[in-house]
């Protein structure tokens, strides 16, 4: 496919410039401007190409491959709030999470309006256009870059002629391929089906699946009425299915807690590592503690949180979590499906909050996962924002967010630089062991000596003929147990 009919820079109407089209728009690009919500029609009527939206294809293998098993779409967003800028690299978000879900992008369109058209989400007259723009790519799926009403999607089905799904649906569509684990299978299907029940389409008495009255006891010439129909049939099924999966993902929330239970008795600190996706969260992970994470270059490449073991420079050990990461407008679905996951960060008592420097929008991406932070109680865990991607990012953008983010590190996993320093920093911001103790254990009792070096700091340690003579600084709770054999 060219690419000389998709525009640069700022986004240009379809028509060319200076001239009127059938409808009498003119499309002078000097006239977009508008004041308040009063935008001008010539605004109104641009249906903007956005650039460099287009899947590129490296090799005739994967071109052959890609025909047989991608979709080829067509995106479509509102702009009604924010700059151009904004609208454009919502939209390349949108275009990335299509490809992540296998799709190829073949073009990308923006309609400026105050408010999205209840109906056909572009207006009338712009979904015929985005129809003009299906056809001549050869489309067969339209993406709009938010979540739609089941009657808007409907009806620019009906115009456009192809398949459309909304932002929501392809977010869900990713979790479902990524998610490995039992529990984030069963996170992800409830998800989808709470998407699905308001979402299911009948056609009245042709749906009837049962007959009512005395035919449903073998008597009668037939129907005497209709009784349960296909879409309340279905409607029933889905909403027993997830009943049964809040079963199962709140017994295997039991199992989480107990682990999470175990590891505070021990006095275990935690970390959580949380931020947008793709900032580089399982690649800061294996850096810490070389877990072997799957690291891909693709949105929600991690769905199963892993929680791993690491040490502070001085030697104490701490738990390291890897969670999910975040997205603008993620879906409500998906953060309550995965609130028993994301307890992870709320229970932690340090988050590493990751930024992708390299983006266009880092403060965005911050924004947007402190909203969902928000939304699962997490903001009281003490955070430090670690801007990864160093090695790729603008310096004058690394500069700005360190003095935005006052409590903030700068880091590379992909090169090492600056983890010396984020594991010093991690020690720093852990709760310290504040009781000093002087104590002679007997051998028998080696697990209150492993439970010293584990979450302790050791200051000398001597083995005599009645145990081991221990100097060191713990927490309160270990320091009550080590108190029968003070020395």
């Amino acid at each position: 496919m060219t690419t000389d009919n998709i525009l640069s820079g700022r986004a240009e109407a379809l028509a060319d410039t200076d001239t009127h089209d059938d409808a009498g728009f003119v499309l002078d690009d000097d006239a977009l401007t508008f004041d308040g919500e009063q935008l001008d029609r010539e605004e109104r009527a641009a249906l903007r190409r956005v650039a460099g939206l287009s899947t590129e294809l490296e090799d005739v293998t994967e071109v052959e491959y890609r025909q047989l098993r991608l979709e080829r779409v067509v995106l479509a967003a509102v702009w009604s709030e924010g700059t151009l800028v904004d609208a454009e690299n919502s939209l390349r978000e949108l275009s990335a999470l299509a490809e992540t879900a296998g799709s190829e992008v073949l073009a990308g369109v923006i309609q400026r309006r105050a408010n999205p058209d209840p109906a056909t989400y572009l207006g009338k007259g712009k979904a015929a256009e985005l129809r003009d723009v299906v056809i001549a790519e050869g489309a067969d799926t339209v993406v709009c870059d938010t979540e739609l009403a089941p009657s808007q999607r409907r009806a620019l089905e009906d115009v456009v002629k192809v398949k459309v799904i909304d932002r929501t649906a392809l977010i869900l569509d990713i979790f479902a391929q990524h998610a490995k684990s039992r529990e984030g299978k069963a996170q992800v299907e409830l998800a989808q089906l709470q998407y699905l029940l308001p979402r299911l389409r009948g056609w009245g008495d042709s749906m009837s699946r049962q007959a009512g009255g005395q035919a449903a006891g073998g008597q009668g010439m037939g129907s005497r009425g209709p009784g349960e129909t296909k879409i309340e049939l279905d409607r029933r099924r889905i909403n027993s299915r997830m009943a049964k999966l809040r079963r199962e993902i709140k017994d295997m929330k039991t199992t989480r807690d107990t682990k999470r239970g175990g590891r505070r008795a021990n006095r275990v600190p935690s970390v959580a590592i949380a931020g947008y996706t793709n900032a580089g969260k399982s690649s800061l992970l294996n850096r810490l503690t070389g877990a072997g994470v799957l690291v891909e270059n693709q949105l929600f490449a991690t769905l199963d949180p892993t929680v791993r073991r690491a040490e502070t420079p001085d030697g104490r050990l701490y738990t390291l979590a890897d969670t999910v990461g975040f997205v603008r407008q993620l879906p409500h679905q998906l953060v309550e499906a995965f609130r028993s996951t994301l307890e992870e960060v709320a229970d932690a008592d340090l988050l590493l909050h990751v930024v992708d420097g390299s983006h266009p929008d880092p403060e965005g991406q911050i924004s947007a996962v402190r909203a969902v932070l928000a939304d699962v109680d997490a903001t009281d865990v003490r955070e430090v924002i670690v801007v990864n991607k160093a090695d790729l990012a603008d310096p004058e953008v690394l500069d700005r967010l360190r003095r935005h983010e006052k409590h903030s590190i700068v880091v590379s996993a992909r090169t090492g630089a600056g983890l010396d320093e984020l594991q010093a920093l991690i020690a720093d911001e852990l709760p310290q062991p504040d009781v000093d103790v002087d104590v002679l254990v007997p051998y028998d009792r080696g697990d209150l000596v492993s439970r010293v070096h584990e979450t302790g700091e050791v200051l000398s340690s001597e083995h005599v003929a009645e145990g081991t003579r221990l100097t060191a600084r713990v927490d309160a709770e270990l320091a009550e147990h080590l108190a029968p054999f003070g020395a």
